[in-house]
């Protein structure tokens, strides 16, 4: 692929990407694409456009990229960005965050390619992030503890 094509996919990924709201959707959007079985990321549109290789790769470098400005944002942001992502949730805000709270869904968000600090510093971060939604919202503490 040439470097001006391959700029222009790119581009038109991420005005894709732009119309999900929240950063967490994007995350949760990008994580969906990839196979849970191989770690290949697939896209039926784009595979169509570019082949499988090429979407893989594209996909790939745009979910760590999306994972890495997560983990750019202050403490406040994050815990904004997690409301975003909760109020476009269909259901119970309340009911989605005791889930998540004992499931952790968010958990296959993380890029395979991450390096094992950023793993633990988003944990850690969506963690903080979480509790203080959890205790805005009034929800049950999974650790009454």
């Amino acid at each position: 692929m040439t470097p001006n094509r391959e700029a222009a996919l790119a581009a038109t990924w991420r005005r894709t990407l732009e119309g999900i709201p929240a950063i967490l959707g994007r995350l949760a959007y990008l994580a969906s694409l990839r196979n849970p079985n191989t770690g290949t990321y697939e896209h039926a549109g784009l595979a169509d456009r570019v082949g499988a290789a090429e979407t893989d790769r594209l996909l790939r470098r745009s979910h760590l990229e999306v994972f890495q400005e997560w983990l750019c944002f202050g403490l406040e942001r994050q815990r904004d960005e997690l409301e975003e992502q909760l109020s476009s949730l269909k259901g119970n805000t309340r009911e989605i965050i005791a889930t998540w709270l004992s499931l952790e869904p968010y958990a296959v968000w993380v890029p395979a390619e991450s390096r094992d600090v950023e793993r633990k510093l988003f944990y850690t971060d969506l963690a903080i992030a979480l509790e203080l939604v959890r205790s805005e919202y009034g929800v049950a503490s999974r650790d009454p503890d």
